[in-house]
């Protein structure tokens, strides 16, 4: 899930159907609302927000403090009139990319994925081939062969690989894939999903890379991941 702080509901309108469509859900918040927002939300809704984009708001500061405080995960800001003082300003502020409007939805989703990739720790050296996970909307290889995913399982190979190791609860699964604010589908779905993708990746690794643990969740061994780090050509609408 992808917050956008934006004050103008048109704004994220144009964005918010291209994303879905990318397999990622955007939400708007109000800039008056985020703080309440952050402040309010349960453990299990936090870490199901992959990225924050800050538009136009009422006071980027109070956002940004807000945003650093609860939560360690891309920000990017989005500018009208992209200025070298407010690039300074907002750099400052603490946001780790700043890029003009209008912007194309996929180097969005570049820039976040580019982003992520400095949270990343080498994977120890392994005999197994390792999973390679783009986080552009590819699916993953495994010794230079692609691995045919649906989207939702995609997404959990995404989440889990972007964790780096850290053990997540099906909540957490659920909302970074579908949303915390989707009550028309069981959580439930996860452990389908899940159990879907963990059979195809054992039969191309010969190991199961997904461990379960009752109560704590699931993890994706680390060791057996690597982030593609090539960078696709960005496109600006």
């Amino acid at each position: 899930m992808i917050i956008f702080v934006e004050d103008r509901q048109l704004v994220v309108d144009g964005y918010k159907e291209r994303f879905e469509k990318a397999g990622e859900t955007l939400i708007r918040i109000a800039s008056q609302d985020i703080v309440e927002w952050l402040e309010t939300s349960s453990v299990q809704e936090l870490a199901s927000v992959e990225a924050i984009l800050v538009g136009e708001t009422e006071d980027s500061a109070i956002v940004m403090e807000a945003v650093r405080r609860k939560m360690d995960v891309p920000v990017v800001a989005l500018l009208d009139n992209r200025s070298l003082e407010q690039t300074i300003r907002f750099y400052r502020l603490g946001v780790d990319d700043v890029v003009s409007k209008p912007v194309h939805y996929e180097e969005l989703l570049i820039r976040i994925a580019t982003i992520k990739k400095r949270f990343f720790k080498p994977a120890a050296k392994t005999e197994v081939q390792p999973i390679v996970v783009f986080f552009d909307g590819r699916d993953p290889e495994i010794a230079g062969e692609q691995i045919l995913l649906p989207r939702r399982e995609r997404r959990i190979l995404e989440y889990l690989a972007g964790i780096n190791g850290r053990r997540a609860s099906k909540s957490q699964i659920f909302g970074a894939i579908y949303g915390v604010f989707d009550e028309m589908i069981e959580e439930n779905v996860v452990e389908s999903h899940i159990s879907k993708l963990r059979k195809k990746l054992r039969a191309k690794l010969g190991k199961d890379p997904i461990d379960s643990k009752r109560y704590l969740g699931y993890r994706l061994d680390p060791s057996v991941v690597q982030v593609e780090r090539h960078i696709a050509q960005t496109m600006v609408a």
